[in-house]
């Protein structure tokens, strides 16, 4: 099969797959990503070395148990407390729990992002669980997380950070292959170019504003705030998702591979298709948090 149309078929249905999921329930997109969860913890230890069994056990452990604590937290606690035998209700503070968890995955993000910037072509073992907790698992879960906005599920907040991401990462290559001359950062990802990056921003910010008028509030709601916002979760995207793109392609590097998996013919691994959206997601909450304290 000709390798441009192996690549269309199967990133057709990789996008058919996220929208339906994302569409049809939120049960179907938990599930989903724990499913993305799953083999990106496969890929990723298989990049870095580390035991598969044991991280898929425990990521999927804490994934389940973070979502049920969390998003069925009423279901879960009344289920606990009917075996309990103590005259203490079992309760969850879950916004201190994601602070915690907030700031365990930003710290290790300056983690990746001073691994990026670092010539060492090893990484050791107690850093090699550390990325997957905080590179990882915890991402996914802001993924989750973020699909929720400030109370109930709502599936155009995440279809709107896809589309801004598959705008940046359209047009980055795009504008790159057409006049791009300067290499952004040629000893990680040599195709990679200033005028490509400028170019994924621009239109990011150009999709942003669509979204934010015709997706996210259409008219008459309509608001010079919900622009702003819009604009800067693109910016946010192209920056931050960019850097994840990079983040990644260095342990590829240091693991001595071109792909991260082949379960997507033509395009590579799951982390290959959600290296950027793993690394903007616990942004996009920061900022979501940010306006909510704010407003």
């Amino acid at each position: 099969m000709n390798e441009t149309l192996k690549r269309a078929i199967s990133g057709a249905v990789y996008i058919a797959l996220l929208l339906t999921s994302i569409l049809f329930s939120t049960e179907s997109f938990i599930i989903l990503f724990g499913a993305f969860l799953i083999i990106a913890t496969y890929e990723f230890s298989n990049l870095v070395g580390l035991n598969k069994v044991f991280s898929i056990l425990f990521v999927s452990l804490f994934y389940g148990t973070v979502t049920l604590i969390s998003f069925y937290k009423t279901e879960t606690e009344n289920y606990i407390n009917k075996f309990v035998k103590n005259n203490i209700e079992f309760t969850v503070d879950t916004d201190r729990l994601f602070s915690v968890l907030l700031l365990i995955t930003l710290i290790v993000s300056i983690k990746c992002i001073v691994f990026l910037f670092d010539d060492t072509q090893t990484i050791s073992k107690i850093s090699k669980y550390i990325y997957l907790i905080g590179y990882i698992l915890l991402p996914f879960i802001f993924i989750v997380k973020i699909s929720f906005g400030i109370n109930n599920y709502n599936p155009k907040i995440i279809i709107g950070l896809f589309v801004l991401i598959w705008t940046n990462d359209t047009f980055a290559y795009l504008v790159g292959k057409s006049i791009g001359k300067h290499k952004l950062f040629e000893r990680i990802s040599p195709k990679k170019t200033i005028e490509g990056f400028v170019g994924g921003v621009v239109f990011a910010a150009f999709a942003g504003f669509l979204i934010s008028k015709f997706y996210i509030r259409p008219n008459p709601d309509f608001s010079s705030k919900s622009i702003l916002i819009w604009t800067i979760i693109a910016l946010i995207v192209s920056i931050f998702g960019t850097i994840g793109d990079l983040i990644e392609s260095k342990f590829k590097r240091v693991a001595g591979v071109k792909d991260s998996g082949k379960i997507m013919p033509g395009h590579g691994g799951v982390l290959d298709r959600l290296d950027s959206v793993i690394f903007v997601a616990p942004v996009i909450y920061l900022f979501y948090q940010i306006l909510y304290y704010v407003s």
